[in-house]
């Protein structure tokens, strides 16, 4: 893969992907014909819901997306029921130049400002980190280094979640739900993906798992996007058993592609009896833990 993604293709199989996973009576449209060419909603069918032309729709959903309006991605959003992640992926995608310029292309190294890795460190009992862009893991306690293992002990590059989850057989056996996590993965790289397109980094990434990872490219061809928020992950800790754990994700106010994660058990639950007992262990635990 070449230095950055294709904005028009990604664009153009984003729209694809969306419309034909839509049937007529989804929409209210009365399904005509005994057999349909294609699967999903046809282009003219798209178009009517949305009040544009048929060959207006046919150029965005062939990539040219540069001169498209607020208001018309507004209706095709809503034509195509896209969810909030996936409207704000569909605007990053196709807007003007001049939003892209003011964009930028994205930085070089994130820094974690001294006063997050001070709060981290405080932060005693509960697993936490800070993760960047392309899923990079910029910073996290010692008892995120319990759970997930010692970070710090891997080379700066492989300090990523999707390298973790796709090319790291025991980070397969950590999740139990493992397929959820890998779809969630691959769903926040689609978002980074439309917001800086023109990242080498990011195209390279995708580039090696596409490669190694037979189920990182099914995924990936799927288009699906969202953005991390809060949920529960089950896990499975080599040495305190099985753990359920909510999660929660705040985005920083002054760099919105900075998120600080925490993960915490419920009060009195043989989950945070494993969390405290990992804390009591420290760094020894994360010895047991996936390299």
């Amino acid at each position: 893969m070449d230095g950055q993604l294709d904005r028009r293709a990604e664009l153009s199989e984003f729209l694809r992907t969306r419309r034909a996973r839509l049937k007529p009576e989804d929409v209210g449209l009365e399904s005509y014909g005994r057999q349909r060419r294609v699967p999903g909603l046809r282009r003219e069918e798209l178009a009517q819901l949305a009040g544009v032309s048929v060959a207006y729709y046919t150029r965005l959903e062939q990539g040219n997306g540069q001169n498209v309006s607020a208001e018309v991605l507004d209706a095709i959003a809503r034509a195509l029921r896209l969810t909030d992640a996936e409207q704000a992926h569909l605007t990053h995608l196709a807007k003007p130049k001049q939003q892209r310029r003011r964009t930028g292309a994205p930085r070089g190294k994130q820094p974690v400002r001294v006063a997050l890795l001070q709060l981290l460190e405080s932060i005693e009992t509960v697993p936490a980190y800070v993760t960047g862009r392309r899923s990079e893991i910029l910073a996290w306690n010692r008892m995120a280094a319990a759970l997930f293992g010692d970070w710090g002990k891997l080379p700066a590059p492989e300090r990523n979640w999707a390298r973790l989850v796709f090319l790291n057989p025991d980070y397969r056996e950590l999740f139990i739900d493992w397929d959820q996590k890998a779809y969630d993965m691959v769903s926040f790289l689609r978002m980074d993906a439309g917001r800086h397109p023109d990242d080498p980094r990011l195209s390279a990434l995708v580039g090696e798992l596409s490669v190694k990872s037979e189920e990182f490219r099914r995924l990936w061809a799927t288009h699906d996007v969202k953005e991390k928020s809060y949920g529960v992950k089950r896990m499975r800790h080599p040495l305190v058993g099985d753990l359920t754990l909510s999660f929660e994700t705040f985005r920083l106010v002054d760099d919105d592609e900075q998120a600080f994660v925490t993960y915490h058990a419920e009060p009195g639950s043989p989950s945070a009896d494993a969390l405290r007992l990992l804390a009591s262990w420290g760094t020894d635990a994360a010895a047991a833990l996936p390299r």
